[in-house]
């Protein structure tokens, strides 16, 4: 299965980016701090990004922005840098109908899609989630993937830190935190 990634005409070209520090990026030879920014109301502009998501394109607006959802970005200044959705649910999805019929308690936060608009930006916009999560979430008990099983979403999870939890039929769950 292919994918056609369409650019947002409004990013600079990916050679522009330079990322200098974890939380910081060097754009234009001008320094701006990374930001996480949440997308927990559909009216919000920002939605529009959902156009670009590669893995789970077909996943609406709605599933994605609701009680238990939100779409977090990575966010320096007006530009955005990468973005991914989240799922809250009271354990670890082993398919996309899962992240539908599971309840839907804030125990384990779920990650079921992640795309980038410069190079290093999901890695980090995953690093400032997970941190975020463990601290805002006291009874946070996971923070898991729901990955497609294909070789760069492996590479991409466990270059930064994941740990293949579980291996399902047409899924892998990679493993950034739990506590059992």
């Amino acid at each position: 299965m292919t994918f056609e990634i369409q650019w947002d005409d409004r990013l600079p070209p990916l050679n522009l980016w330079n990322f200098s520090q974890r939380d910081k990026y060097l754009y234009n030879n001008q320094v701006a701090n990374m930001e996480l920014h949440h997308i927990r109301d559909i009216t919000d502009p920002l939605v529009r990004i959902i156009k670009d998501d590669p893995v789970r394109p077909h996943i609406p607006l709605e599933q994605r922005i609701n009680e238990a959802a939100e779409i977090l970005i990575l966010k320096a200044g007006e530009e955005i840098l990468a973005a991914t959705c989240m799922q809250w649910l009271n354990g670890v999805p082993e398919s996309e109908e899962d992240l539908v019929s599971m309840s839907k308690d804030k125990e384990v936060a779920v990650f079921y899609t992640i795309w980038s608009y410069a190079p290093g930006a999901g890695a980090t916009l995953l690093q400032q989630a997970a941190e975020w999560l463990k601290s805002e979430y006291k009874d946070l008990r996971g923070i898991v993937t729901l990955s497609p099983q294909t070789p760069m979403a492996r590479r991409f999870h466990l270059k930064n830190g994941a740990k293949i939890r579980k291996e399902n039929s047409s899924t892998i769950n990679y493993e950034y935190y739990f506590k059992e």
